[in-house]
């Protein structure tokens, strides 16, 4: 097999060549079709914090689908052929792929059991691969974390690999959704998927009384405006972690009665429900495709903000 291999904070990838792994107990031996570039690996490559996370050298990329090669011992919800996504999180031994075991920027990589999710025949491996990490969080930051309902307005901030995610998943359930970008061609991209209207900052959201806002891109100042913008006894969700710290009117977050609440990935449940609107079309997410040999270059991209869509590597 093949991996992207991390080493240690601001040290390029490696690719290297490794045995191919075996199935142990619990765990299925997968053979990666596609796999997800995301920005918590760029923060990876260039921020100590998240050694603290990690147990290098170990293979990056925790958003990857796949077909079965090997099942292990106690295995009996799945065979060799199966088709699969890996939910990055959830695993009975504690580990996160591409963090503490080798993850999904290699050609043969490895799940427990639990984090198998099967993927539906006529969702292609490139979308089945995005769900496992931007349609799970951006499903889990808008249905669960924002508790939209049907009928309810709803402003999204960014819209990038997960926004666009998210926007469509508001759309989908039968919200009114209004969006913010400063790219012209992401506003328009919005249009596309249904929203009701795009503006150019967060602050023109406040013309809309959204009841919830989402904020997938965490710039500081964007969460601080989503506060400003939100209706009375609103909502406002955190997803995006482009800044580290937000100077918030705490004011506004009191006198409005505003709910304030961080998103953090999301579950099973999350993935399996993007996989069926994709398998109904409803759900249909840009993205960018690159080959396997161009992860490292793709994620250089991905940090210059030069990426429409999510970003995929396709596996051969």
């Amino acid at each position: 097999m093949k991996g992207w291999e991390f080493t240690y904070t601001n040290q390029p990838l490696k690719l290297v060549e490794k045995p191919d792994p075996e199935a142990k107990p619990g765990y299925v031996v997968i053979d990666v079709k596609a796999a997800g570039l995301c920005h918590s690996d760029v923060s990876a490559l260039e921020h100590e914090s998240w050694l603290a996370l990690m147990n290098p050298p170990v293979i990056l990329g925790h958003e990857y689908a796949g077909v079965i090669r090997e099942v292990g011992e106690g295995v009996t919800g799945y065979k060799a052929g199966d088709r699969v996504g890996v939910c990055p999180l959830g695993a009975k031994d504690g580990t996160s792929p591409g963090y503490t075991r080798d993850g999904g920027y290699a050609t043969v990589s490895t799940a427990p059991e639990e984090q198998l999710i099967p993927v539906p025949d006529n969702v292609d491996f490139a979308k089945a691969a995005a769900a496992t990490d931007a349609g799970m969080t951006s499903r889990h930051a808008v249905v669960v974390n924002g508790q939209i309902k049907p009928g309810m307005k709803v402003g999204i901030i960014g819209i990038g690999g997960l926004g666009q995610i998210g926007a469509r998943i508001a759309v989908i359930k039968g919200c009114e959704v209004y969006v913010s970008s400063r790219k012209k061609s992401a506003r328009d991209l919005a249009m596309s998927l249904g929203c009701a209207g795009a503006v150019e900052t967060p602050e023109e959201l406040a013309e809309k009384n959204c009841e919830v806002i989402i904020d997938f891109a965490g710039a500081g100042t964007t969460t601080a405006a989503a506060i400003e913008a939100v209706a009375f006894g609103g909502r406002v969700v955190v997803v995006g972690l482009a800044q580290d710290n937000s100077n918030i009117s705490t004011m506004k977050l009191v006198t409005k009665s505003v709910t304030l609440v961080g998103s953090l990935g999301g579950d099973a449940e999350d993935i399996r429900d993007c996989y069926e609107m994709m398998a109904s079309g409803e759900l249909d997410p840009a993205l960018t495709t690159i080959k396997f040999d161009e992860i490292a270059e793709g994620l250089d991209t991905l940090k210059e903000g030069k990426v429409n869509g999510r970003l995929v590597a396709l596996v051969d």
